[in-house]
């Protein structure tokens, strides 16, 4: 049938590789054709233009986009992104990888993501407030609690899920919490919520170090990106023992073999917005951060950096994916090759972030609310499930940890798929 369907709206190379990547899984589980097209490509794509007045009087557009990947087993969750490399396609693979990370952590959502066309540094905050607004409101016949539940990615934050919030809830006539997670506390964000991602990667590492024997007091870990994820993680990794060698943002990185203090780089770059001259440790680039000798690497940024070209010099013995999709499929086959190098895949690695933005979905839809401790041991739980199942799936059918991963994730949206039938 349409095994060579491609789709011209999302030309993009990460877009090639969420595909590939599909087509792997797919290949692996021996997915029928009839099956197979549907689960792969989104259900539905919204572009808007988003015009925005800027501060100093004149009207800009900007573009932005929602791909709902699947709504097949529930309303669809995904992020927003201000970036100014933002494509549709990007945010096509990334609305994909959704959907198996919800179906793998046992979520009854689909996968969506968005994405504004925009560097935000460029901003002021009250055209950035201007510019999430008016995103929101172009969205709206097409989100809400059982839709689309949008959340924070790279470039947003709570006080953006707060204006988002607020915007859909004034069309609606009441307050809507419900309507995205990632919002401040004040407006009913989760305890627990802001540090989830990173500290579901922090948590996933420290179980595999210990099932590869190595206590987290003699692990040396790099991470690059030192936003939401990437910070967290390291302020978790600290907590349990880990010595941070290396962290970096955009401006680039640094270095120190001794330990770098994490709280004092969180500080800092509270105060300057960035990394930049920290005086930590010796400054390094991101291409060298991950080519260091350590423990544990985490690539917690962008993806497709871990490439055909580093793949072979990597010196990590755990690579923990705390950003989504960065490691190529070429390169993927290169580690394939190394056994010495464990991959905790993104799907699997970074779900702590969805998890708890489902919690904040529960607690809103009940209007009841948990502790910090309660939303954490719950999401232990989930992310133990959810690796004991890919840890089984591996074994089962000799497959690598992603592959174990991507099939888990992409069967359980084909299951779902079947079971509802065609409509109409």
């Amino acid at each position: 049938m349409n095994q060579h369907h491609n789709s011209r709206l999302y030309q993009s190379e990460v877009f090639r590789m969420a595909c590939r990547q599909f087509d792997l899984a797919a290949d692996a589980i021996n997915l029928s054709a009839e099956v197979r097209a549907r689960v792969k490509y989104p259900r539905r794509a919204i572009a808007v233009s988003i015009p925005v007045r800027r501060d100093d009087g004149r009207i800009q557009m900007f573009e932005g986009y929602r791909v709902q990947h699947s709504l097949a087993t529930g309303p669809s969750k995904g992020g927003i992104r201000f970036h100014q490399d933002v494509t549709i396609g990007e945010v096509a693979a990334l609305s994909m990888w959704m959907s198996w990370k919800c179906a793998l952590a046992g979520l009854p959502y689909g996968g969506a993501k968005g994405g504004v066309v925009v560097d935000p540094r460029t901003l002021s905050p009250t055209e950035l407030e201007r510019l999430s607004r008016r995103y929101m409101q172009e969205l709206i016949p097409f989100v809400g609690p059982d839709i689309d539940i949008p959340a924070p990615d790279v470039g947003t934050n709570e006080q953006i899920m707060g204006w988002m919030a607020d915007t859909y809830s004034n069309h609606v006539g009441h307050l809507e919490p419900a309507v995205v997670t990632g919002k401040p506390l004040a407006l009913g964000g989760s305890a627990g919520r802001r540090e989830a991602t990173g500290h579901g990667v922090a948590y996933l590492i420290r179980a595999y170090l210990e099932e590869l024997g190595i206590p987290p007091a003699q692990a040396t870990v790099a991470i690059q990106g030192f936003g939401n994820v990437g910070g967290e993680t390291a302020l978790a990794l600290a907590e349990f023992g880990a010595r941070i060698i290396a962290i970096s943002d955009y401006t680039g990185g640094i270095h120190n073999p001794a330990g770098i203090d994490v709280k004092k780089a969180h500080a800092y770059v509270a105060y300057n917005k960035s990394l930049r001259e920290f005086d930590g440790g010796a400054p390094i680039t991101n291409e060298q951060l991950l080519e260091l000798e350590c423990t544990v690497l985490a690539p917690c940024a962008l993806e497709r950096v871990i490439t055909e070209e580093n793949a072979p010099r990597l010196r990590c013995r755990l690579l923990a994916e705390g950003a989504n999709g960065p490691t190529t499929n070429a390169a993927d086959k290169i580690l394939g090759d190394r056994p010495e190098i464990e991959v905790i895949p993104d799907v699997l690695c970074n779900a702590g972030g969805v998890i708890v933005s489902y919690f904040e979905w529960l607690q809103n839809r009940q209007s009841y609310y948990w502790t910090r401790a309660e939303v954490l041991e719950k999401l232990h739980r989930q992310l133990d499930q959810a690796r004991e199942a890919v840890e089984a799936q591996k074994r089962k059918m000799k497959f690598s940890r992603r592959l174990a991963a991507l099939t888990l994730g992409i069967q359980r949206v084909a299951d779902a798929k079947l079971a509802r039938g065609l409509f109409p």
